[in-house]
């Protein structure tokens, strides 16, 4: 398994003198940022569709080993919920099909008010392109019910995991695709939460994972981190983290009652 690990959002004038060199220019972050970790989580991209020349610039900067995930418009997200986005769907796809093989995941944020509702997320992932690497993120926790994460695992999506936003429910850690997509939020991990990450991550079949850190100063760190603790089989164990999480399951068969 490749473990991708970077945080949400480079371009932060106050990583200057902790991550970045004090003088480096806003245009010089994301090469600078691409050479440290292997992965970057696009934010603004929920404010605004991407511009095709933006998009190009993004993939000359960085090596062809490096993964971008996307944080789709919250024009499908937010204000249409899924619904008849169709449309939409495709010029988000159109545009960041720029990036090639460069483009790692995309992920869906749902709202908090939006509850569970099966049959819509089902029409909702007809409409994704075959192949692609779709993670949704749901924040009411209706949604965390096995008829739900059995509909993500017949369209290979990803159930985004991790810890939430303080105001959020943390979801299960339930792996319902080929590879894993986790958003870790929490301002402060010990070294030892983040041993207990790694060798949670570790013990999955996915073929690759990614993992977001806040955006936060000690983000790139703990990013860092996380993926020098996951090159290394057994790093983890042998520095003495235990993990004490639960294990991870996988979507049961039977539907789950609504609630």
């Amino acid at each position: 398994m490749r473990v991708r690990a970077g945080t949400s959002g480079f371009s932060y004038a106050g990583w200057k003198g902790s991550f970045y060199p004090e003088d480096c220019a806003a245009s010089d972050m994301l090469a600078f940022y691409a050479g440290k970790l292997s992965t970057v989580e696009i934010n603004n991209t929920f404010y605004r569709m991407p511009k095709a020349d933006v998009v190009h610039g993004w993939r000359e900067q960085v090596p062809p080993d490096f993964r971008f995930s996307l944080k789709a418009s919250r024009r499908i997200t937010h204000f249409s919920k899924l619904r008849d986005v169709a449309d939409s769907v495709a010029v988000l796809f159109k545009v960041s099909a720029i990036l090639e093989d460069r483009l790692g995941a995309m992920l869906f944020q749902l709202p908090p008010f939006l509850k569970r509702d099966v049959p819509l997320l089902r029409d909702f992932l007809a409409t994704l392109p075959h192949g692609c690497h779709a993670a949704l993120e749901f924040r009411h926790e209706s949604w965390f019910a096995d008829d739900v994460f059995a509909v993500l695992s017949e369209k290979n999506a990803a159930l985004v995991t991790g810890d939430a936003e303080k105001a959020d429910k943390s979801p299960p850690f339930v792996a319902t695709a080929s590879f894993g997509y986790l958003r870790l939020r929490s301002e402060d991990y010990s070294d030892a939460a983040i041993g207990e990450w790694a060798e949670r991550i570790s013990a999955q079949r996915w073929s690759e994972a990614f993992a977001f850190f806040k955006h936060e100063d000690k983000g790139p760190a703990f990013a860092a981190r996380l993926g020098e603790l996951t090159e290394k089989p057994g790093v983890a164990r042998a520095k003495g983290h235990k993990p004490s999480l639960s294990k991870p399951r996988s979507p049961a068969k039977k539907r789950q009652k609504s609630g």
